[in-house]
């Protein structure tokens, strides 16, 4: 970008050299799936944070499981989106637990569990409540949780306020489970399907890029400094919304078709691979 300074000189600005929001998933970008964050993650990150760019991890965990990889990053302030957008968080390390919860996003979870129940007999069904407890079926964890799930019967999964239900079949394929949820017609919720067969819901208009654009208004960045990188399909709204979409290496087709570039795989950093370009510019 050229601009005219008051005595007519030209003043040459990269706009790279902007602070950023910088919008980074966490599994599949920030760390392989067997929880290792590479040393060159980890110092590249760094590196961005201290060129003046805002991190914040987006990331389908619950707060609970999302906030040890911001202490790895050594974000100390700014904000956190988990749950797929359906919890924000402002990281503050003065505020006496580190954090505090700035928007939290319910719905009623009834109508999309009993029309899954019918589909999918064999699933297992987890819920994160409005208080951020997990309530599931069948004894069933997972470590994107961020705390020990309390076993419930299915009525009282289906009484609770919800901020994300988790639906997971060992029965089927991605693909299968993608077809069966959307022969359903889900109706009032946001969902997508993992890798694997798995599923999660949301409240209707809730992905990591709305809550992503509240947090670009509080920090008042403009659109044109966003970046977002993922390789998830819970990702492709997010990087649709960034002006730079990132998409990993090993991302799937839908994936890589809304990325504006795509950078290595996680096993190859290529998360890093782009946090050192935009720290170095």
């Amino acid at each position: 970008m050229t601009t005219m300074t008051s005595t007519g000189i030209e003043d040459r600005q990269n706009p790279d050299h902007f602070p950023h929001l910088v919008a980074l998933d966490v599994d599949g970008t920030l760390v392989d799936h067997d929880g290792h964050m590479s040393a060159g993650v980890r110092e590249a990150a760094e590196a961005a944070i201290a060129a003046g760019h805002h991190l914040v991890i987006a990331t389908g965990r619950s707060y609970g499981a999302a906030l040890p990889i911001l202490e790895r990053l050594g974000i100390t302030e700014g904000y956190c989106v988990a749950s797929n957008g359906g919890v924000t968080l402002r990281v503050d390390t003065s505020l006496p637990d580190g954090y505090e919860v700035i928007d939290r996003v319910v719905f009623d979870p009834r109508t999309a569990l009993d029309a899954l129940r019918i589909k999918l007999p064999t699933a297992k069904f987890a819920l994160e409540d409005s208080h951020g407890n997990f309530l599931s079926t069948e004894r069933f964890q997972d470590a994107s949780f961020g705390v020990e799930a309390q076993a419930v019967d299915f009525e009282r999964l289906r009484s609770a306020e919800a901020v994300r239900v988790v639906v997971f079949s060992v029965d089927s394929t991605a693909e299968e489970f993608g077809e069966a949820v959307r022969a359903i017609g889900l109706h009032g919720v946001t969902y997508s399907v993992g890798w694997t067969a798995w599923l999660d819901i949301a409240a209707e208009g809730v992905t990591k890029a709305s809550a992503l654009e509240n947090v670009r208004s509080r920090l008042d960045i403009d659109r044109k400094y966003t970046l977002a990188m993922g390789d998830g399909r819970n990702d492709i709204e997010m990087l649709g919304w960034a002006a730079r979409g990132v998409a990993m290496g090993q991302a799937p087709a839908e994936v890589l078709e809304v990325a504006t570039e795509v950078t290595g795989t996680v096993y190859e950093d290529g998360a890093a691979t782009i946090l050192r370009g935009l720290a170095n510019n």
